[in-house]
């Protein structure tokens, strides 16, 4: 079972880890416990964001120049794109994550808009690309940055609210959340959101980086290669845990939906393998682009194995499959969530 002090260690070097199941069950996830991903070994870092490629004005930013700008702050709900990877069978390559790499935090930053205006665009430009000061051997390739990217007309939207945040929960950055600056990028999977943002480049072409084209990819097996982009709708059960004792009794089930392609509609939850799925008590979303609470009265009476499934619903009418979708590297499981409990 989950310390419910301390995150879970899925890999040490790079660190890697998933938040205990006790730290998601408040509206904000404590920095010391929010999940950590990174692909290579915590950086060095200068404290300059170099902007540049097709753009009239190439320049570089330092903390206090972001710190000077308008400061714009988010509570944002980021998943990793392998979250629940060990639900697809055959096992994918990847990480091992369960599925508590979600986490909640309040960033505090400048909109990459205005970032991106000030340096104007090219009219040619149709993506901006994103490098981390983090690299290393991958792959075939002796050195590589981490990078990503969005397209320009994406990065320029103020709407969007994309950020480049200074602050997490309220404190300046640390380490393995990306100091001293990183990327946040709301709605979409947490592989956007490139962290110690070292270059922003606005490019004449689309980026064909490796964590663009070759990981971070949907790899289906009867249908063409898709990019990883916005969060699938997802029901998180978060209390009771799975596999706990119970006395006979009443209890509140309580859990998080989230999505990236709008708020959650309903949630609903089956007592059996089959059979009627009832409705949840769904809170209204608190923010645009964070998770919303559920709840649901189970009254357990018998002795025995008792087991609960959850199901969520976005406002665009996505729902959650019963089975994830298995494709190679493991992204995307938003199958719909089962946990049992005993009773006696």
């Amino acid at each position: 079972m989950d310390s419910p002090n301390r995150l879970t260690t899925i890999r040490a070097e790079p660190f890697n880890a998933e938040a205990p199941l006790t730290a998601l069950e408040a509206p904000i996830t404590p920095t010391s416990l929010h999940f950590v991903r990174g692909n290579f070994a915590v950086p060095e870092h200068d404290g300059r964001l170099t902007i540049g490629g097709a753009v009239a004005n190439s320049f570089t930013l330092t903390l206090d120049d972001l710190c000077a700008m308008p400061r714009k702050e988010l509570v944002v709900t980021l998943e990793c794109a392998g979250n629940a990877r060990l639900g697809q069978m055959p096992l994918p390559v990847g990480e091992p994550w369960t599925g508590n790499a979600i986490s909640t935090a309040r960033w505090t930053g400048a909109l990459l808009s205005e970032v991106l205006e000030r340096a104007g665009p090219s009219a040619d430009g149709v993506a901006v690309s994103f490098e981390g000061a983090d690299h290393g051997p991958y792959h075939e390739q002796a050195d590589t940055h981490f990078a990503r990217s969005l397209s320009l007309e994406h990065a320029l939207d103020p709407t969007a609210e994309i950020l480049i945040a200074y602050e997490m929960n309220g404190e300046p950055l640390n380490a393995d959340h990306g100091a001293p600056f990183r990327l946040v990028v709301p709605r979409w999977y947490g592989v956007a959101s490139v962290k110690w943002l070292a270059r922003i480049d606005v490019l004449t072409a689309p980026f064909e980086g490796m964590f663009q084209t070759v990981k971070y990819v949907y790899e289906w097996p009867d249908r063409p290669v898709e990019p990883v982009t916005l969060m699938r709708p997802r029901a998180k059960i978060i209390a009771p845990a799975h596999g706990v004792t119970l006395r006979p009794g009443s209890y509140t089930v309580r859990g998080k939906a989230w999505s990236g392609t709008g708020p959650i509609a309903n949630v609903d939850v089956c007592l059996t393998g089959e059979g009627d799925w009832r409705a949840a008590e769904l809170e209204p979303p608190a923010g645009p682009y964070q998770w919303q609470e559920w709840s649901f009265v189970w009254d357990l009476c018998d002795p025995g194995r008792h087991t609960l499934r959850a199901r969520a619903t976005d406002a665009a009418g996505n729902v959650q499959p019963e089975l994830p979708s298995w494709n190679r590297l493991g992204y995307g499981n938003n199958a719909v969530e089962l946990i049992f409990v005993h009773v006696q």
